[in-house]
Parts: C-alpha cells; structure tokens; sequence
C-alpha cells in the first residue's frame, strides 16, 4: 500500500529549549529523521529524569522507520496561531487528496485519561493521518512538564526537609548551650560557695589567732607585773629587814644608855613631874580656847543653813552667809572627807607621783576606763578587768583612792553623754564588789565639784582674802600661778554634774546601786532649797537633769513635773532679768529642756549597744586586750542581760 506523504507544518506549544534539546522550527527533516529523533529525545528524558515518571509505558515508543524513498516533510513551528491554522488547514487539504495514513501499529502515549486539553487534542489530532507527530509531540511535552512538577516537588520537599533539620540542629544547639550555661551557673556558684566558706575559715582563724596574740600578750603582762610585784615584796622585805636590824642595834644602845642614866633619872624625876604638871595645865587651856571658837564658827554657819522641807519651794538664805547648803548634805559631806582621809589620805596625791607601784597601778587603771564605751560587752570587760585591779598586791585603800582619782579625771574628757552612762554602769559593777569605793568616789566628786554636795559659798570680802581665793574655794583650777577661765570652770562642773546624774539613775539588774535614784531626788530637793540661782548653779541643774531627768520621771512621774514647774516658776525667775549673755544661754536652754518635755524621751546612749558602731572605734584601743564573745541574750523593751561564765556576774536591767 502507497502512502501519500505530504508536507505538514508542526508548531510546538513548548519552550525553545527542554533539558538541551533545542527545537528549531526552520529544519527540514524527513520523516525517519524525525522518528529517530523523537527516539533520542525519548530515551535522554528517560535517562536525565532525577525522578521516577508516574507514567510507565508497556510498549516502546520507537516508531517504525518509513522506506527511504518516501519523500522528506517539512516541520514549522510558527508563533502566529492565525498562520498555523490556516496552514493547517491547507495541509489538511492535500493529505486528504492521499490515501489514509494508518496508526494502528505506532504507540505513542500510555495515557489514555481525557484531564487535560492537550491530552484530548493529541487523541483528536490521531484521526488525522499526520496526526502521529503530533501526539508524539504533545505526548512528550506533557511528559517534561510532569518530570519538572515532579523535580520541583522534590526539590520543594528536599530543601523541606533540610530547613527542618536544620531547625532540629539548630534546637538542639541551642539546647546544648542552655545546659552548658546551667553547668556553668551552677559551676561558678559552687565556687562562690566555696569561696565564702573559705573566707570565713581564714577570718575565723585570723581571729582565734588574734585572741590568742592577746591572751598571750596579757599573760606575759600580768607575769611581768607579777614578777615586778615580787622583786618590790623582796626589796621590801629585805628593806624592812635591815630596819628591822638597825632598830634592834639601837634597842640594844638605847638599853645600855638607858643603863647608864638610870641613876640620872631619878634625880630629874621630880623636875620631869613639875614641867608635866605645868604642861598638862598649858594644854587644857588651849584646848578650851580652841574649843569656844569652834562653837562660835559652828554657830554661824548653823545659821547660814536652812532645813530641808517635802514642799518642793525655795527657801533663800539671808544675806551675808557665806556658806549655803541643806545641813544634812553637809553632814554627809563631812563624814565623806573623813572616810576618804582615813581610808585614802591628806597626801595621796603626792603619794601618786613619787610612788612607782601607785603610778604603774594608775597607768594600768587609766588604761581601762578611758576606753569604756557604751556596749555590754566594754562595761561587763573593764568592770571585770578593775575589779581584778583593785583585788591586786597593792592595798585596796590605794586602789580605791586611784579609782576614784582616774574615774573623775577621765569623766571631763568624755565626748558624749554615751560615755557618760557607760561610766555609770561601771562604777555600779565595782562598787558592788567594792562598796568602800562608792564613798571614796562621791568624796572626791565632792572635793573637786562642791555641787555634787550640793553647796555654794557666797564671796565676801571678810571671808576672803581675795576674789581669786574665792574662786579657788569654789572650785577654780590653778595652772603656772594662773587661774582658769570661767568657760574652762562650767565646762567642768558640767561634766562632774553629768557622772552625778549618770551614776544615780543607773540600774543593774541583781546588783545594788549603792547611792541611787532616791540620793538623786534628795539632791534635787536639797539644790533647790538651799542654793541660789547664778551662772554656776543654773548650768550644774541642766547638766544634772539632761543626764538623769529621763530616769527621774519614770520613777516619780506628776512629782517630778511639779518640781520642774518650781524650777521655772521661782529658780529661772530670779535670772531672766540678768543681762549676762552666758546666764541668758543657759536659761533659755534649761527652760526649752522644760518646755519641750525633754524628760520624757529616752536620751542618747542611756541604753547600752549590744556592739560597737564603726564610728566609735578608737585606734588607741589596739595595744588593749580584746574580748570576743557573741551575746547570747536578747535586749528588748528596758532590760539589758548579760550572761557569761564568770565568777563576777552582772545581769542589767532597765
């Protein structure tokens, strides 16, 4: 059978160009070109598809090579769509004019579903006997653009899936990093822990260590004192050893003298009873002057002194007495010096400076009681530390008397009232263990500040040699020949009248304040009884009260009220008038303490710190002994404890 071949222009609906091939539409091929062509393209898409075709042909697509001397074709892909129809339809007009082209033996698609548009077209194209190509064409454009969707889509879910593991390695990264900064948080903080307790090992240490320094310190004192002690008890012995000799050498001549003179004697012994006789007379004689003349000065200043009296006013003295003071404090004044004489001495003053024991014992006392601070622990240490002092190889008579001595001197350099009630808590604990040595103290608060007593003396030019031994008689220092100022004179009376008052309103509890709070309200009533109101009087009432008013009103309450209106309404009248600007200071500060009821409101440093603040250190506290305790008692409301092992103990109470 003869097939008529004609000539039939194909137009590719496909890109130019598909994984290589090129389509040119300007080629002349002839029919078994373009078999093996389409074969080739076949089997390169076969062999360059990365995934699996979904279509899976059962036959192969090779199509039967026509005889070689059919004539060629010519295939034009033209982008006109006008001209490829109506060149179509001119093509279709000859191969009608041929016999029909037959397909039966030629497979060109497994598809066989009418989806798509191309699909159908290729299957109505096959009707037509050119319509192979055709088919084959479309048949493999719709094979390419699968095997794209299909690569796309792998690619689409390969870089998927590598997005996820990367977020996967990135999480897990991430969470490895989390842990490690846990490990290593946790790392340093066991370290911090470490650390710290190191420290606290090393300053534990350190300070067993400096304890140790101390109490070795300490020791080797005491062992020196100790042996100086000893050497000075030698020296003594050995001294008093050849006294004792040279006074046995001189009985012995004083014997034999005595001897010799025996028969002397009883020659004079009727010359010795006349002169004795006359003698004895002689002093009867002055005895009696010298008695009439005390009772005519007892008489007067009798006289002077007004009775004390419960009504809380003013009684003033008449004019012209030189002493004023309530009779009975005077009496305890007089009986204070006598004890200090017979126990102390006229002369321990000068005992003190040429005595090498009494000096070293008062170094070691001064030592002790200018570092009191106003802490449990300082008061509870110092009190402990004098009452060792004063229980030493020295007598305590001396002892006492250096107490006294240091305590009052070093009051006057004391920098608050803080250090003021720290020294009153101390002199309590001693003189509990040491009750002479609260009479001792008070004589000498009463010898350098006559208003402790209370007294005043009044200047006359007939008691007085001179203004300045008036001065002296009341208190006045003398430096080089030369007085101290006025200013000098309050600032000291100010400080004595602030230990008085620190000292009477201290309370410890389970120990006995041997001149307490009800010496104080006597010493109120008997000051303004019997004193007058000036400069010096005005300043020692408001020293007094600052420091013990507080304690004064808790104790008494309306009573003291009634006494501070007496204060304003009789004792501040009497120096308003006066125009001297230090008696107007000190009234004017005296009535805003009244006014302002000061008295009601604790003071500064009355309670006891249960440590020291930094600002209170003191460098010149690093050559003493420290002690390091930790309080094991609360301090709440008015009660301060302290418990410790030791064979003095003292428990406060406010």
């Amino acid at each position: 059978m003869y097939v008529l071949v004609g000539i039939v222009q194909f137009d590719l609906r496909c890109p130019q160009c598909v994984n290589g091939i090129i389509a040119d539409p300007q080629t002349d091929w002839s029919f078994d070109e373009l078999i093996s062509e389409l074969n080739s393209i076949d089997q390169k898409l076969q062999a360059s598809s990365p995934v699996p075709l979904h279509f899976t042909k059962t036959h192969s697509s090779d199509l039967p090579v026509a005889d070689k001397s059919r004539k060629a074709f010519v295939m034009h892909v033209s982008d006109d769509e006008s001209d490829d129809d109506a060149y179509e339809d001119n093509n279709s007009r000859h191969v009608t004019i041929g016999n029909r082209f037959g397909c039966e033996d030629t497979y060109l698609s497994d598809s066989t579903e009418p989806d798509s548009e191309s699909t159908s077209e290729a299957q109505w194209a096959l009707m037509d006997k050119g319509g192979v190509i055709e088919g084959a064409l479309i048949e493999l454009s719709h094979e390419h653009q699968l095997s794209v969707a299909e690569e796309i889509r792998a690619r689409i879910s390969a870089f998927g899936a590598d997005l996820t593991n990367e977020k996967d390695k990135f999480t897990h990264a991430l969470s490895r990093a989390e842990k490690n900064k846990e490990a290593r948080r946790e790392l340093d903080r066991k370290r911090d822990l470490q650390y710290q307790r190191q420290i606290a090992e090393e300053l534990d240490n350190h300070l067993t260590d400096v304890q140790r320094h101390h109490e070795y310190k300490s020791q080797i004192e005491e062992k020196k004192i100790r042996d100086d002690a000893a050497i000075e008890e030698a020296k003594r012995k050995q001294k008093a050893f050849q006294e004792e000799k040279i006074r046995q050498e001189k009985i012995k001549a004083e014997e034999a003298r005595h001897q010799a003179e025996k028969k002397k004697e009883e020659e004079a012994k009727a010359i010795a009873l006349e002169a004795e006789k006359a003698a004895k007379e002689a002093a009867e004689m002055a005895a009696a002057e010298s008695q009439r003349k005390a009772a005519e000065a007892l008489t007067a200043s009798q006289g002077a002194v007004s009775k004390e009296s419960g009504s809380g006013r003013l009684n003033k003295a008449p004019e012209g007495n030189v002493l004023k003071g309530a009779e009975s404090a005077l009496k305890m004044e007089e009986s204070r010096l006598q004890i200090y004489n017979e126990v102390v001495g006229k002369g321990f003053a000068s005992e003190m400076d040429s005595n090498r024991e009494y000096s070293r014992q008062g170094m070691q006392m001064a030592r002790r009681i200018k570092t009191i601070t106003g802490t449990k622990e300082s008061v509870r240490a110092k009190a402990e530390e004098l009452v060792k002092l004063m229980n030493s190889t020295l007598p305590q008579s001396v002892n006492i008397g250096i107490f006294a001595d240091k305590v009052v001197y070093f009051c006057t350099n004391a920098s608050s009232n803080a250090a003021i009630y720290a020294y009153g808590h101390v002199i309590v604990m001693v003189t509990s263990q040491v009750p002479r040595a609260m009479e001792i103290l008070l004589a000498k608060l009463n010898k350098v500040c006559i208003f402790t007593i209370p007294k005043y003396l009044s200047y006359s030019e007939a008691a007085f040699e001179s203004r300045n031994a008036y001065l002296r008689a009341i208190g006045y220092q003398e430096e080089d020949g030369k007085l101290e100022s006025t200013d000098d004179y309050v600032a000291r009376l100010t400080q004595y009248m602030k230990l008085y008052g620190a000292l009477i309103q201290t309370e410890v509890n389970g120990v006995q304040n041997l001149h307490g709070i009800e010496e104080g309200w006597k010493w109120l009533a008997r000051f303004l009884n019997s004193l007058p109101a000036n400069i010096y009087t005005v300043v020692a009432l408001e020293a007094f009260l600052e420091v013990a008013g507080f304690a004064l009103y808790r104790r008494y309450k309306n009573q003291f009220k009634k006494l501070l209106n007496i204060i304003s309404r009789d004792f501040l009248k009497a120096l308003k008038e006066s125009k001297d600007p230090k008696v107007t200071k000190a009234v004017m500060s005296l009535e805003s303490y009244i006014q302002s009821n000061n008295f009601q409101k604790e003071p500064e440093g009355w309670r006891l710190r249960d440590h020291l603040q930094s600002s209170d250190f003191n460098a010149s506290e690093s050559d003493n002994q420290q002690q390091y305790h930790n309080s094991s008692q609360g301090y709440g409301g008015y009660q301060q404890q302290y418990n410790y092992n030791s064979p003095n103990r003292f428990v406060y109470r406010r």
